[in-house]
């Protein structure tokens, strides 16, 4: 099967901003783990506001971003220097024959076969997430939405971790998977995005800064009536506050009875854990008496945060 997909634009001149314009032509494979939930910094709704131009697409200027560009030439390289295989740049933005919203933007292609490569950076942190045969679902998930587009029948990754570790990868196609991402994809371009409709609010951090930043400020003595679905919300959310509170005691109780069997002992050992119970001191500043004695420089270091936190109680 060769690679049968389309070029909907060249990149070898373009600009990030026209890059990041041309994003929103369709779903790119980093887009595909958060429209199926497996994304924690950036939820589906954010996915859709990026689509439909109401908050711009990420750039890659941030740190994290900008390392992993200046690195993919030489993870690339070591992945040639490894494995044997040529690989070549495609500067092109790829879009399938059939589904015209489903587009890529490869790292590279291997020279000869019907496969690619993704380029990798990764955080000394996150190297237990590539142990023996495990890939992150989010890469797992952008590799087989490439291989969907360009009909490839396998697709390798390479991560350089901490600077100093590499690993190399190949994953083969998942056409149940494939068939899978297309359905949700579609229907997130489709249903979502096409009609203007934002899919539903998740409790990922994305979506907890997407409602900040679209809500920041309540309009002053404004009041509005709430539909039958935030009577279900509110007992669900009442019964969680319960749990929490319930759950809060018995963690109390479990960390009491331990720092009884510590009693004046700085550290203790079982059969699995290391536990310490240490003094240790912080310093803080008594904001009461500072404002009371030095009103002048309480005022000069205070800063006021704005927040709109969420409260309910029983209707009378």
């Amino acid at each position: 099967m060769g690679v049968k997909a389309q070029v909907l634009q060249s990149t070898a001149e373009m600009e990030e901003q026209e890059w990041l314009e041309s994003r929103r032509k369709g779903i790119g494979g980093s887009d595909a783990a958060s429209i199926a939930g497996f994304n924690k910094w950036k939820s589906p709704v954010v996915v859709y506001m990026e689509k439909i131009g109401e908050v711009k697409s990420e750039s890659s200027s941030g740190e994290a971003a900008y390392w992993g560009n200046v690195m993919e030439s030489t993870v690339a390289q070591e992945f040639s220097k490894r494995t044997g295989l040529k690989v070549r740049k495609r500067n092109a933005i790829l879009q399938h024959p059939e589904h015209e919203w489903m587009l890529a933007n490869v790292d590279r292609l291997i020279v000869g076969k019907n496969e690619g490569l993704e380029c990798k950076t990764a955080s000394e942190y996150l190297k237990d997430e590539w142990d023996d045969e495990e890939i992150p679902m989010a890469y797992l998930l952008q590799c087989q939405h490439y291989m969907a587009v360009t009909g490839a029948d396998a697709w390798w990754i390479a991560v350089l971790i901490g600077g100093n570790k590499f690993v190399h990868k190949k994953i083969e196609r998942d056409e149940d998977l494939i068939e899978n991402l297309i359905a949700l994809e579609k229907d997130f371009w489709e249903e979502n995005v096409l009609k203007r409709v934002p899919p539903e609010i998740d409790g990922s951090d994305a979506s907890v800064d997407f409602i900040k930043a679209m809500y920041p400020d309540a309009d002053p003595d404004t009041e509005t009536e709430m539909d039958s679905e935030s009577d279900k919300l509110l007992e669900a959310l009442k019964q969680i506050k319960l749990e929490e509170k319930d759950l809060k005691t018995k963690k109390n109780e479990y960390e009491n009875r331990l720092k009884q069997k510590l009693a004046t002992f700085e550290k203790g050992f079982t059969n699995q854990y290391v536990v310490t119970f240490k003094n240790q001191e912080r310093r803080t500043v008594d904001s009461k008496r500072l404002k009371a004695e030095k009103p002048d420089l309480y005022e000069e270091y205070s800063k006021i945060s704005s927040s709109r936190p969420l409260k309910f109680k029983e209707a009378k």
